[in-house]
């Protein structure tokens, strides 16, 4: 019986196959950037007058920065779309024999960040066990928080869920905390029980990001083509995509603002991590990385670190260049509560990577990258045109033109691709949901909220920088989940 495949994954079960067969229709589209960067272009050329005003040289310089990483993410689309076309020749997943998987799942252990904590939990459970017959799920929790006790009983509900209580007195050698802390103990945990091996693997999940058949199928191709690789060809780490079901959205305007999450890992995350370089970081969710491999790098990375995810991935990129790839696994996240929750989560995201940026102990090679893309997020505020058309009417210069014509192409070229973000980043994450397809009005609405949808994000970024030249004390703020 023939069956759809998905980069080479074939479903297990006629309950899969629907999702399969969705999952392989979907790859990264080229119209909805081409017509948005053709009558950008046009416009902006039309439009175009001479102008060698303070504003225009301003507007030359920070329109234009954020082109490194556009071109990048085009051409993690374009590896994507080159991978579907190989993917009917790729070898169809099978059970993992030979490899142990261990699920870690960090929790601060609330009672309202709880009940996601049980749906992802279960999911691990219900949908991993088909492809990893050797494996565990870890969650990793504090003593003595407040939802200890149904954390506890969770552990009860099936026989491959564990609890590894981190406990109060614990320190690390640099003093690390918050969830970097939590993660070191896990690692020094699993060292002692004699689990830092070449075959274990630790697959590093958030603790409202369930998985489903498409993910652990992808999973189990992944870790078992680098088995079949060579000594030096095969890889250490890995990142999946990162999706947002509508169904698990208690706020529609939100989950629209995060259409931008799983665009940027079919786009950056796609050519750096897929490429063995993931110097633009890596997400927390859906990282599968070797546990010898962690054992060399640990998480200990001192008092400061509040994305560890990220750090981890350049230090990972020092000592391990093009052993990281890309898969084409779905998890699947649900989007802030409140638009508060999302510029507190972007504030702190921000915060983390501003002092990343600016830490000596990386080499500059690792982190310039990555710097280039959070001064695009932080100018965010200053930049967005409406801002712009304020400060120029304030100056009496409305005049936005660059200081020369062919800038006008490199401008083009950056909204066209932040439009394309939200519209393929919208599709997936509908993809990803019960109906399998977005609603009419979806793809209009979430194009016309784009200017809102910068402010956040990039009143999110400004915040996390002042924090950050203001020296305060760091805080990991970890907002409620939604179930």
């Amino acid at each position: 019986m023939a069956v759809t495949q998905v980069d080479g994954v074939v479903p297990h079960s006629r309950h899969n196959a629907k999702l399969a067969q969705r999952t392989a229709a979907w790859k990264p589209g080229i119209l909805p950037f081409l017509i948005p960067f053709t009558l950008l272009l046009a416009f902006g050329l039309w439009s175009y007058s001479p102008s060698r005003t303070p504003l225009s040289w301003a507007l030359s310089i920070v329109w234009s920065l954020p082109v490194v990483g556009v071109l990048v993410g085009i051409q993690g689309a374009w590896l994507i779309r080159r991978r579907i076309k190989r993917s009917v020749n790729m070898v169809p997943p099978a059970p993992v024999e030979q490899d142990f998987l261990i699920v870690l799942v960090p929790t601060i252990g609330r009672h309202d960040t709880y009940p996601a904590l049980e749906r992802s939990v279960l999911s691990y459970v219900e949908h991993l066990p088909e492809w990893f017959p050797y494996m565990r799920v870890d969650v990793l929790t504090e003593e003595g928080c407040e939802a200890a006790a149904d954390i506890d009983r969770l552990a009860t509900v099936h026989p491959l869920i564990r609890v590894v209580t981190v406990p109060k007195a614990y320190a690390t050698a640099n003093g690390t905390r918050f969830k970097a802390r939590a993660n070191h103990y896990a690692h020094e945990l699993r060292i002692a029980e004699g689990e830092a091996l070449d075959d274990v693997w630790v697959l590093h999940m958030d603790d409202d990001t369930g998985v489903g058949p498409d993910t652990s199928a992808a999973l189990a191709q992944f870790i078992n083509r680098q088995r079949r690789a060579g000594p030096d060809e095969a890889k250490h780490m890995a990142q999946g995509i990162l999706t947002y079901p509508r169904e698990s959205a208690v706020n529609m305007f939100t989950w629209l603002a995060d259409a931008v999450r799983p665009a940027d890992d079919i786009a950056r995350f796609r050519a750096l991590t897929g490429m063995g370089t993931p110097v633009a970081g890596v997400h927390g969710e859906l990282l599968v990385l070797r546990a010898s491999i962690e054992a060399t790098i640990g998480w200990d990375f001192g008092p400061k670190a509040i994305v560890e995810d990220a750090q981890l991935a350049l230090t990972f990129c020092r000592l391990y260049p093009g052993r990281s790839d890309w898969f084409n696994g779905r998890c699947y996240g649900a989007s802030p509560a409140t638009a508060k929750d999302f510029v507190k989560q972007r504030d702190r995201w921000a915060w983390g990577l501003v002092a990343l940026c600016f830490n000596r102990t990386i080499p500059l090679r690792y982190r310039w990258f990555l710097a280039i893309c959070v001064a695009t997020w932080i100018l965010g505020p200053l930049q967005h045109i409406g801002a712009v058309l304020l400060f120029g009417w304030l100056i009496n210069d409305m005049n936005t033109s660059p200081v020369t014509q062919s800038v006008v192409i490199l401008w083009a070229l950056n909204f066209a691709y932040v439009i394309w973000t939200y519209w393929e980043g919208l599709r997936l994450n509908a993809v990803a949901s019960t109906s399998g397809r977005r609603k009419w009005w979806e793809p209009i609405v979430v194009v016309a909220l784009i200017p809102v949808f910068s402010v956040m994000e990039g009143l999110g970024g400004f915040k996390g920088f002042l924090r950050f030249v203001r020296r305060e004390e760091n805080k990991f703020v970890v907002i409620a989940k939604p179930v």
